[in-house]
Parts: structure tokens; C-alpha cells; sequence
């Protein structure tokens, strides 16, 4: 499964006057669901591990003054 997530950004598409957009998407298939749902859960581990390590690079960096 290609990763398109992070390939591309979504935009907002502002509808024309008088101009509806209907989408009629596929449903999900089983592997697509977990595939999905891997990846989110990898990259919230990864977000919070680099919120951790910023947060201990900063309280290594507290400057101490006499």
C-alpha cells in the first residue's frame, strides 16, 4: 500500500455558486482499514516520542544561576 497520507496535503475546495461536488467514495476493505490504522497509531507514537525528547532536551538546558 502506497503511503499517500503524507504525500500530499488536503486543501479546502470552495464550491462554486450554484455548483454541488458529490463524492461517492468506495467503502474500505478489511486491509485497508488496518493498514490505515497502523499507520495513524505509528505516527501518534512517533509525535509523542519527539514530544518527549523535546521536553527532556529542555530540562537539560535550565541555565543555573548563584
Amino acid at each position: 500500500m502506497t503511503n499517500i497520507l503524507k504525500a500530499y496535503k488536503m486543501g479546502h475546495i470552495k464550491e462554486p455558486d450554484g455548483v454541488d461536488f458529490i463524492i461517492n467514495g468506495k467503502p474500505l476493505t478489511d486491509k485497508e482499514k488496518k493498514a490505515i490504522s497502523e499507520f495513524i497509531k505509528a505516527d501518534k507514537e512517533k509525535i509523542a516520542r519527539q514530544k518527549l525528547r523535546k521536553a527532556k532536551t529542555s530540562d537539560n538546558k535550565k541555565i543555573v544561576t548563584a
